[in-house]
């Protein structure tokens, strides 16, 4: 392969810094693809404080355009989609100036490879049906919807209904006119699979990757915790409504169980921008929010535990990962636990109800010296199963 041949990236919000959220698995494939490609890159940014990552993501690409997304605004233009029954997740990242940045890129530069990163980009995608197009769904989106739907109250349970029907119609378009419909693991894949059977052949995964470098447990971490302080943590973005629904029940359904054998325990909820509901929590003087923090592994290196309670949850979780690189036991529901390679009972704990995962945060807590040995084991497990080179390679694969 020739490392000089143009590609064009489509991804729906700026792949940078490769520790967060969802811009994870889009900031090692721009980092993977700059190594063997012209890359040019268009993309949305709907922070104000990603703004200070754009000279970084430029210095991985050959071109870029960099599109403000107020998300507030898009909410309310995406409304429209109501009218001509579409996605609203495609009017949301609806951008004539991205669109027209595209295009002359396209054609400047003779581009025949298109990597999508999202399904609601493939719509930039669209107008060059002569390129090699590969897509990177992550999620099957619509599923998450349907599931949004089933959780919560009418009128919204409505709205949500209808995006999971719109958006599972147009990911089924986006698969069946692309070259390769890939997923973040083989359960996304097979439920995809199951959704757009006519796209079988194209369907395919790769599992996310975890910089065991960077989440290492050898480093030294100046303790965020108050000296004697017994704290349990959970990571991810307190503004993305799973993780809101899932500390939620965690401090109302758990947390109390717990406490009664383990008195003076905190929860630690750690991640950017939480919501009014997240925030309410800390009302209790058990439950710590921390909004923004500039690097969560201090937290993960010194708590006694790692929770991921999800009841909504679509792929890999990276927080899931990321402890378990940490070499922190980490007690997952059934939800988190999906797509990842591990042994529950050795290399992390499962439970699911309010019960199950109050025992099991107790019986860690009082046996330190089993929570390590789940610990060494996630770790082994991380470095043998999740390298972002080895993983990567499906989709460089897919592009030849």
């Amino acid at each position: 392969m020739q490392a000089q041949q143009d590609l064009l990236l489509l991804v729906h919000r700026i792949p940078y810094p490769p520790n967060k959220g969802d811009k994870i698995r889009s900031y090692h494939i721009l980092k993977h693809l700059s190594q063997r490609y012209r890359v040019h890159l268009a993309t949305f940014i709907d922070d104000a404080d990603d703004w200070q990552h754009v000279p970084h993501v430029q210095q991985l690409c050959a071109s870029s355009h960099f599109a403000n997304l107020n998300p507030k605004l898009a909410r309310v233009r995406s409304l429209g989609a109501l009218l001509g029954r579409r996605s609203l997740s495609l009017d949301y990242y609806r951008d004539s100036k991205l669109r027209a940045w595209v295009d002359q890129t396209v054609r400047a530069n003779k581009i025949d490879r298109i990597v999508v990163f999202s399904s609601a980009m493939a719509q930039y995608a669209a107008d060059y049906p002569q390129a090699h197009r590969v897509v990177d769904f992550v999620d099957v989106d619509s599923e998450k919807w349907r599931e949004y739907a089933e959780k919560k109250p009418w009128p919204a349970s409505l709205l949500f209904r209808y995006e999971a029907t719109q958006l599972l119609r147009y990911e089924r378009e986006v698969a069946a006119s692309s070259d390769a419909a890939l997923f973040v693991s083989a359960p996304e894949a097979a439920l995809f699979t199951r959704l757009a059977p006519e796209s079988t052949s194209r369907i395919g995964y790769f599992n996310n990757g975890v910089d065991t470098a960077y989440f290492s447990p050898d480093h030294a971490y100046a303790s965020p915790f108050a000296d004697g302080e017994r704290a349990i943590v959970f990571t991810g973005a307190m503004d993305y409504w799973p993780n809101i629904d899932a500390v939620e029940w965690f401090t109302a359904q758990v947390l109390p169980k717990v406490q009664q054998a383990v008195p003076g325990l905190r929860f630690y909820i750690v991640g950017a921008r939480p919501s009014p509901a997240v925030q309410a929590l800390a009302k209790a003087n058990s439950v710590i929010v921390t909004g923004t923090v500039p690097d969560v592994r201090p937290y993960l290196a010194h708590a006694e535990l790692s929770v991921a309670p999800l009841r909504v949850a679509r792929g890999i979780q990276n927080k899931v990962l990321e402890a378990m690189a940490m070499a922190k036991a980490c007690i997952v529901s059934p939800q988190a636990l999906e797509g990842i390679d591990a042994t529950p009972g050795s290399e992390l704990l499962l439970a699911e109800s309010p019960d199950d995962f109050a025992q099991a945060v107790i019986t860690q807590l009082q046996q330190p010296d089993g929570a390590r040995a789940v610990g060494a084991a996630a770790r082994a497990r991380v470095l043998q199963r999740y390298s972002w080179q080895t993983n990567l390679a499906s989709i460089e694969a897919k592009l030849c």
